[in-house]
């Protein structure tokens, strides 16, 4: 058994390494002894590549070894001299294509510190803030990181060409960085006191920061696992994520009270009439351009049914068909809409049949004309007629077939797939249920779903039947 004591920098481990395998010395014959706990350093075996000569002295080894082993080399683990010997012992000797077999326990072991230098590399990169500090008569900006890993001198090429030309230095408790403009120094460790706590500028990013940040985005789990809470202590903005989460939900409110103020008189020189006729409300709406769907949109399509519709139902937009005739549910899903409708005892004739979007959008398919989902602005432009139609009807049930339909009149917070089949209250109809919309049955993989959610289908617009037949009034 030999024992080799060394600095425990990368270069010192290679050129031992080198001199093992040259002696035919295995693994289980070198016991690896680091002499201090210093800052690794990089370097790299000779690579060669396949079928060319290389010098006596180098030896042959996959790349990924060489990248994966200047890694590993920032870890902590003292074992990872050991494993990454025994791997280049067997990469050398019979097993070149080891690097693939990821079960291999030895392969399988230094993977695990990879990705863990990865982890921590990436962490810095995303979590050091740099604060300026006066320096002979120069700004020189310091940030202060703890690393997990010996990471320090591995990471300082990103700083260097990210920040060039800036003067800063990256403390940490075991290692520090320095760019002067022209070179890279390295230093030992300081404590956290030595890094300055704040800067000028420091009151800019934190203002920045909290307008920048989107509370309908908010993923609480995600942004905890991306930025884990014990980076926190040394990220300015940290000390504002707790309030802005706390607001997070009534700002998200006030965002959707605000966009709903929004109405087609905002975008649109057509305003909505203040009538109870819907034949002045659908010439009215036939010259709406509140919003750019007219333009590719052969017509208006708006309601139809009679003024006096104990049920109204409520799409999302026309298809294509009902954008050529210019009337609502006529095509494949109105089709399958008639059938349940029949199949529950509700007359189409006697109820009131329209959508969320009055206007088909819709993007080509070579001569096809597909559907395209309206967005947010699209729905609110189109809300007045909606509101008009159900105020002049005042119906006694209302049916939202799809979440189109379901945002425009309860808002965000109904889950179609969780709400379907439950009364609920809306401001215009006491008794308003949410379902799927039947063109989603169409759109099954295959018959077994589709037949599964017809019937579902049909369960729900039997809800809205048995309501009609108990004559609740308004």
């Amino acid at each position: 058994m030999r024992q080799i004591t060394f600095a425990p920098v990368f270069r010192e481990w290679q050129r031992l390494a080198r001199g093992a395998l040259s002696s035919g010395l295995a693994p289980d014959e070198v016991v690896w002894e680091e002499l201090h706990g210093d800052q690794p350093s990089l370097g790299m075996f000779e690579e060669a590549e396949p079928g060319i000569a290389s010098p006596a002295s180098a030896f042959r080894v996959p790349r990924d070894f060489v990248e994966m082993a200047q890694r590993v080399a920032c870890h902590r683990a003292a074992e990872r001299w050991s494993l990454l010997y025994r791997l280049l012992w067997r990469l050398t000797h019979g097993e070149s294509h080891l690097m693939k077999i990821a079960v291999d326990p030895v392969v399988h072991a230094l993977q695990r510190m990879d990705k863990a230098i990865r982890h921590d590399v990436h962490k810095m990169r995303a979590f050091v803030r740099f604060r300026a500090v006066a320096h002979q008569d120069q700004t020189w900006y310091v940030a202060w990181f703890e690393p997990e890993h010996h990471i320090v001198e591995f990471n300082a090429p990103f700083f260097r060409d990210r920040f060039a030309s800036m003067h800063w230095s990256i403390l940490t408790p075991h290692r520090c960085v320095h760019w002067d403009g022209a070179h890279l120094t390295f230093t030992v460790g300081v404590p956290k006191s030595e890094a300055p706590t704040e800067d000028a500028v420091e009151t800019l990013w934190l203002g920045y920061y909290g307008s920048i940040f989107n509370p309908a985005r908010v993923k609480t789990r995600a942004m905890e696992a991306e930025m884990p809470k014990r980076y926190w202590k040394n990220l300015p903005e940290a000390a504002l994520i707790p309030s802005l989460l706390r607001e997070a939900p009534h700002r998200v409110e006030q965002m959707i009270h605000h966009s709903q103020q929004k109405s087609a008189e905002d975008y649109s020189p057509a305003p909505v009439p203040e009538t109870h006729s819907l034949t002045t409300l659908r010439e009215a709406a036939s010259i709406c351009t509140a919003c750019p769907l007219y333009k590719n949109a052969t017509q208006t399509v708006f309601g139809e049914g009679p003024r006096n519709a104990e049920i109204v139902f409520v799409g999302e937009q026309p298809g294509d068909q009902e954008d050529l005739a210019g009337h609502p549910f006529i095509g494949p899903a109105g089709q399958l809409l008639n059938r349940a409708l029949e199949e529950v005892g509700i007359d189409r004739k006697l109820a009131y049949v329209t959508n969320a979007v009055k206007h088909f959008k819709w993007e080509p398919r070579g001569k096809r004309r597909l559907h395209a989902k309206p967005n947010s602005r699209e729905i609110i432009a189109c809300k007045p007629w909606l509101m008009a139609e159900l105020a002049a009807i005042h119906p006694r049930v209302l049916v939202l077939l799809g979440g189109t339909a379901a945002q425009s009149v309860l808002g965000s917070k109904v889950r179609v797939l969780r709400d379907r089949g439950q009364l609920m209250h809306s401001e215009y109809c006491q008794q308003t249920m949410v379902t799927v919309h039947p063109s989603s049955l169409l759109r099954a993989p295959d018959e077994e779903s589709r037949q599964q959610g017809y019937a579902d289908f049909v369960k729900d617009l039997r809800i809205a039947a048995d309501l009609l037949s108990k004559g609740n009034p308004h």
